[in-house]
């Protein structure tokens, strides 16, 4: 019950009209599955947002499909992930431009687009939570905590950990 493992893998992209469809294509490349588009919820004035207008895309990745494409992300970030991205139950990276993942080119119809990859970790039994019937707690001690993960991201992809500097930001 207390083995970790990666319960999904969530990669995303932003944009508005033109923007949002190569970024479809993006994600489409990428993983072979079809992204969903996101609409806005709230309208924000400086980004031309509006309630109902389409704004983004997601894919959601599980399983051992999830964790083939996962190396190719950690490999395109050099296999560094800085530690203020590890939260309880999981991480969140960015990739500045696609052509940095192995194995892929640079399109022209898609230009020069980046995106953002959350992964979410979990024990055995995380079911109980979220099941319709008959729901029922899960306790504290059953979260994945940072260590754990700084742990699991080691041993299993090689990645390391970077210390939080001032002069990145």
């Amino acid at each position: 019950m207390q083995e970790i493992e990666i319960e999904k893998i969530v990669l995303n992209c932003g944009g508005v009209a033109e923007k949002l469809e190569k970024s479809f294509r993006l994600l489409e490349l990428i993983t072979g599955r079809k992204p969903q588009k996101i609409k806005s919820r709230k309208r924000i004035p400086t980004f031309n947002l509006r309630p109902g207008l389409e704004c983004g895309c997601m894919v959601t990745l599980r399983k051992n499909y999830a964790k083939e494409i996962l190396k190719k992300l950690f490999s395109a970030v050099e296999n560094k992930i800085l530690e203020k991205s590890i939260q309880t139950n999981c991480v969140s990276f960015g990739i500045e431009e696609y052509i940095t993942i192995p194995g892929m080119e640079y399109k022209r119809e898609i230009g020069m687009l980046g995106l953002d990859i959350a992964i979410a970790f979990k024990r055995k039994g995380k079911r109980v939570k979220i099941r319709k019937i008959k729901r029922g707690k899960y306790p504290k001690k059953q979260n994945v905590t940072k260590n754990e993960i700084i742990e699991y991201l080691t041993k299993n992809f090689g990645v390391e950990i970077e210390q939080n500097d001032s002069k990145r930001l």
